[in-house]
């Protein structure tokens, strides 16, 4: 596939478009101090989404399911095009790839499976995250689950975004998700299973960081299962990136009273983004690209 490089402005975030055919898709690559240690790579898994999060600039707009070839050759392409594919693997003290770019891993779940098994193949050592919204589909998540069991690299994310099944689905209005009953049951199924925590991505845009939010949050979810994450909320437009929620010091409140409950939790600020379009699904090129191809609705 060709490919174009977005580099962020301080240097530690790079954005690769990729073009075939048809189809775009995005890698985004994140050095922490060096290569060697810490080098995170997330990778699309489908050529747009129909999910359709309100907050993402990919929208609803699906092209279609990737392979697990070009799943595996964004992986590849970034390593090659940083000229550290050859020893990545022995000298990276902590080395992630993401299934969380573009797209929804458990709707593409046969490739996805197949490049987590390629890429473990390759890279021994690389953690094989998986960032899902939770599809109700009990088959899937049962290959998830032996996968997970089998490779010990595969971890779990589930992104949920708000405390409330109601909001949520405002949010991400995708009808066939499961509501957050069914994540926490899920999430606890594969603790038990794997004897590793999933994660909770929570993205905090301002207006669900409330008492009743933390209330809603700790009721559902156990301290002892589950792990926090908690992100930023980045511009989707170019033109709004300034209206983009930003307030750190608000998402440090609020990731401090789930630390004194004895919650494990990290915060994700995308520093460096700003300038090239946002978080996953939301490269501004990869949304002109769709609309000079007639791909957004």
């Amino acid at each position: 596939m060709e490919y174009k490089v977005f580099n962020s402005s301080e240097g530690n975030v790079w954005k690769y478009v990729f073009t075939k055919d048809d189809i775009v898709l995005e890698a985004v690559l994140y050095k922490y101090n060096d290569f060697y240690e810490r080098t995170v790579i997330c990778c699309s898994v489908m050529s747009g989404c129909p999910v359709g999060c309100k907050f993402c600039g990919t929208g609803a707009n699906f092209i279609r399911n990737l392979t697990s070839d070009e799943i595996v050759e964004q992986i590849l392409s970034v390593l090659r095009d940083k000229k550290i594919i050859t020893d990545i693997n022995e000298k990276c003290k902590k080395l992630q790839f993401m299934f969380m770019s573009m797209g929804e891993p458990m709707l593409n779940w046969t490739e996805v499976e197949k490049a987590i098994r390629i890429l473990h193949k390759k890279f021994s050592n690389a953690q094989l995250l998986l960032s899902t919204i939770g599809c109700n589909n009990d088959d899937v998540f049962s290959q998830i689950i032996s996968l997970s069991k089998e490779i010990d690299k595969v971890g779990l994310q589930f992104s949920i975004h708000k405390s409330d099944d109601i909001q949520r689905s405002k949010l991400i209005p995708f009808h066939k998700k499961m509501n957050l009953e069914k994540i926490r049951d899920a999430g606890i199924i594969w603790w038990k299973e794997t004897n590793r925590k999933p994660f909770l991505n929570y993205c905090i845009d301002g207006t669900n960081n409330t008492e009743e939010d933390f209330i809603n949050l700790t009721h559902l979810f156990s301290p002892v299962i589950f792990n926090f994450t908690f992100s930023v909320v980045c511009s989707k437009n170019e033109n709004m990136k300034e209206k983009s929620f930003r307030n750190l010091e608000i998402i440090n409140n609020f990731q401090n009273k789930f630390l004194e409950k004895g919650y494990n939790v990290r915060m994700f600020n995308p520093a460096g983004q700003d300038d090239i379009g946002g978080g996953c699904g939301q490269l501004w090129y990869v949304q002109d690209w769709l609309r000079k191809h007639k791909k957004i609705k």
